[in-house]
């Protein structure tokens, strides 16, 4: 079956403790949801730089990653679908790029 990467951006930190330990459950029922079809749950990431010809540069350019999950599923549009519960979606502060992971 395909493999598809979930490329975050966007979202945010908790500010409390408690919105912390939502935030985690939230997450953690999101993926307990996929089953078997969770490949990698992946993870939040830091500040990015980007590399180009001309050298490195700090910021992450114009949409930083924020994190990343794989999944398993038969089309583009059936991934889409598991991201739908994503918790990154509440709030329209983030949003969820979808690409195939090619086999080489």
């Amino acid at each position: 079956m395909p493999k598809y990467i979930f490329a975050y951006h966007g979202g945010g930190m908790p500010e409390t403790e408690e919105e912390g330990k939502r935030v985690m459950a939230a997450w953690g029922a999101w993926m307990e949801s996929m089953g078997d079809k969770l490949v990698d749950g992946g993870n939040p990431v830091g500040m990015s730089s980007t590399l180009t010809a001309d050298g490195l540069s700090d910021g992450g350019g114009a949409n930083p990653l924020s994190g990343y999950t794989i999944v398993e599923a038969e089309s583009v549009e059936a991934a889409a679908e598991m991201g739908k519960g994503c918790p990154i979606l509440e709030g329209g502060s983030g949003t969820i790029e979808i690409a195939p992971l090619i086999d080489m």
